[in-house]
Order: structure tokens, then C-alpha cells, then sequence
């Protein structure tokens, strides 16, 4: 029989396109004769709308967004469980494309636990704690896991300690600093700060997208990224690196103007792949991951090895690194739809053992 998966993408967030691109690119990959295929689509204003099956892949991206009529309510989030009859619709996996707030985060996991739904991907904890990169950098430190200095605050204190705030960064870290918003994704929001008036600019600039920011060290180094499959026992790819023509490896580098490299495989001796996939499965098992994973690290010309981040949903389109890191591990693009499928079955299943009475 045919699973029935439910794909949910859009979503209320700065990442609302490129959860789009996404969703097109799994739909044109999925096998519809192993598949019933529902679109969930997630507007900006926060608006669910589920529509019809889909027999076959979609020509555009426009064919993937439905037309929010402005006068109506928010749809109730649980009607994407109901049929165009008022039946409920019992979907066998919930497949999330989701990129950013409101979706990578935590937030749209906790209600699919709530609603008991298997799903792909992380659960709650892991999906929050790899969206604050705060959060999940405290963890890595606890871990013992090498990582480059960095400062974080919130606005509030910003707004009272600026002064203190400022000489804090120049105390402990070094220029260049790299500016980040603590909950955000695919580079939005990031700066380069090379003095004092930048690092101003750039704050103010990454508090337009959170609450909290994050200051890290510049560091001279190449950017390594490798792909975490699995549950419990998970695989890792072959490294990949990152080589940006831009100053950095910004928003529009990654998805507009075509002006980065990705070499597959990387470069690198096998003591520093080693050191990399040792990193790469202590960071996947201390956020408790399930799923899926792309971990980033730096590695100096004297081959020191550092985490960067992890992304608990990782761009996910044939052209994006984590599946392509998969395809120069001899696992294509539709195999890996179907075994993050059956990985979101098998920790469902194991979910359901856990007895929730004292009895």
C-alpha cells in the first residue's frame, strides 16, 4: 500500500522562499507510485491550507502556494487533518520542508507530537536547541567540543549596556567579528563587522530579525560541511567545502547569485576527516537528533578543527550541500527522501512503546 505523507512547507518565516524551492524540488524527486503526496502549504501571514492530492509533480512554484483571501481568519492549524468532505485525513508521516522560525524550530514539531504524527526530521528539543545558536554553542562547550569565542546578549541589554556590551567584544574576541541573529537560518541577518562603527551597524542590523544576537571571532580558516543521516546509530557523508566569491558565505551567495563553490569531496587528510565525522556524530548525539543533520566546522590551514553550527533542517534542494553531500556517498536524492520517511516510521513507532501511566 501507498504511505500517505503530508508535505508541509511555506511557513511564517524570512526562509518562506527557500522552504518554496524546497518543496518543489522534493516533489519533482518523490516516488508518487510508493507515495499518496498532500501539499501543506503554510502562508506568510501564518495561514494552513492543505490542498487536493498530488498525482504527479507540479510545473512551477506558483502551483505550490494557494491564494490567501484577506478577509477570512486564520485557518484553524488542524484543518490540514480534514478532506474537502469533513473527513479526517490520517497521514502516515508528516514531512516538514520548513526553513527557520515558526517551523525549524521546534514549534511546528511540538504539534505533531501533540497530535501524534510521525514526522521527518528532528523532535522538539533538538529542532529549538539547533535553531539558538546560543543555546546549542553552550551545549558544544559542556560537550568539550572546539569552538571559535564569541559574545552574546539580548536587546534589552543592548539597549541599557551598549558601552559595556562593545568593550566586552573588543575584550574577548578580535577583528573581524561575525554578527548573527541567535535564531535564524540560511545567513539571514548576518554581518562582517572589520571595526567598532561596523560592529554597531551590524548589531543593529541582526536585532531587526531577533531578540537575541551573537558575536563571533573571525577566523581564517575553510569552511568544511558534512551530512548526518540516522536515529540512534547515524551515518556520516564525505566532507564538502564551501568556497564563497563574496566576502562571505551570505543569503545571496547561498541562493541568488551562483557565486559559490562547492567542492565534493573536500580536500582533506584522513585525520582531519576523522576528527571531522567524530565531531559531526558527538554534536547529532548531544542535541539528541533524529533524522537529519548538516554539521559545519572550520578547519585552519594547521588543520585545527572547530564546529561552526548544525542545521536541524538543512537546505534541502538537489543543489543544496546536504544532499549532495548524500549523492557522492552513493545515496541519491529520491533514496533519501524515502529513508528520512522510514527513519521518521521507526522513531514513531519506538515513541509509542513509552507508557504514559503508572500502571
Amino acid at each position: 500500500m501507498k504511505r500517505r505523507i503530508g508535505l508541509l512547507y511555506g511557513g511564517k518565516s524570512a526562509e518562506h522562499e527557500v522552504s518554496l524551492s524546497t518543496a518543489m524540488a522534493v516533489i519533482k524527486a518523490i516516488n508518487f507510485d510508493s507515495y499518496e503526496v498532500y501539499p501543506i502549504f503554510i502562508s506568510l501571514d501564518g495561514q494552513w491550507h492543505r490542498g487536493t492530492q498530488l498525482m504527479a509533480p507540479v510545473e512551477s512554484i506558483e502551483q505550490l502556494q494557494f491564494k490567501v483571501d484577506g478577509n477570512n481568519k486564520p485557518n484553524n492549524i488542524t484543518k490540514f487533518l480534514i478532506d474537502e468532505n469533513g473527513e479526517e485525513v490520517n497521514f502516515d508521516v508528516i514531512f516538514p520542508l520548513l526553513h527557520g522560525t515558526n517551523g525549524e524550530d521546534g514549534t511546528v514539531q511540538g504539534l505533531l507530537e501533540v497530535l501524534n504524527l510521525p514526522y521527518v526530521g528532528n523532535g522538539v528539543l533538538s529542532s529549538a536547541a539547533g535553531m539558538d545558536k546560543v543555546i546549542m554553542k553552550q551545549l558544544f562547550e559542556i560537550a568539550g567540543l572546539k569552538q571559535v569565542p564569541f559574545v552574546y546578549f539580548i536587546r534589552n541589554e543592548w539597549n541599557s549596556e551598549q558601552d559595556e556590551i562593545l568593550s566586552k567584544c573588543e575584550k574577548e574576541l578580535s577583528w573581524p567579528m561575525f554578527v548573527k541573529p541567535a535564531n535564524l537560518g540560511s545567513s539571514v541577518g548576518i554581518s562582517k563587522a572589520n571595526n567598532k562603527e561596523e560592529l554597531v551597524k551590524a548589531i543593529k542590523f541582526a536585532f531587526q530579525y531577533d531578540r537575541k544576537v551573537l558575536v563571533e571571532q573571525g577566523i581564517i580558516a575553510r569552511e568544511i560541511e558534512m551530512a548526518v543521516l540516522g536515529n540512534d546509530n547515524p551515518k556520516v557523508s564525505v566532507a564538502g567545502e564551501i568556497k564563497p566569491n563574496t566576502d562571505f558565505y551570505d543569503y545571496d551567495s547561498k541562493y541568488k547569485d551562483g557565486s559559490t563553490s562547492l567542492i565534493i569531496p573536500a580536500v582533506i587528510t584522513p585525520e582531519v576527516e576523522t576528527t571531522l565525522k567524530e565531531m559531526a556524530v558527538r554534536a547529532f548525539k548531544i542535541l539528541d537528533c533524529s533524522g537529519l543533520v548538516r554539521s559545519d566546522f572550520f578547519v585552519t590551514q594547521d588543520n585545527q578543527v572547530f564546529i561552526n553550527e548544525v542545521n536541524t533542517m538543512p537546505g534541502f534542494t538537489p543543489v543544496s550541500m546536504y544532499p549532495l553531500l548524500w549523492q557522492h556517498t552513493n545515496v541519491s536524492y529520491p533514496e533519501l527522501i524515502d529513508i528520512l520517511i522510514q527513519l521518521a516510521i521507526e522513531r514513531h513507532n519506538e515513541k509509542q512503546q513509552l507508557q504514559y501511566n503508572k500502571d
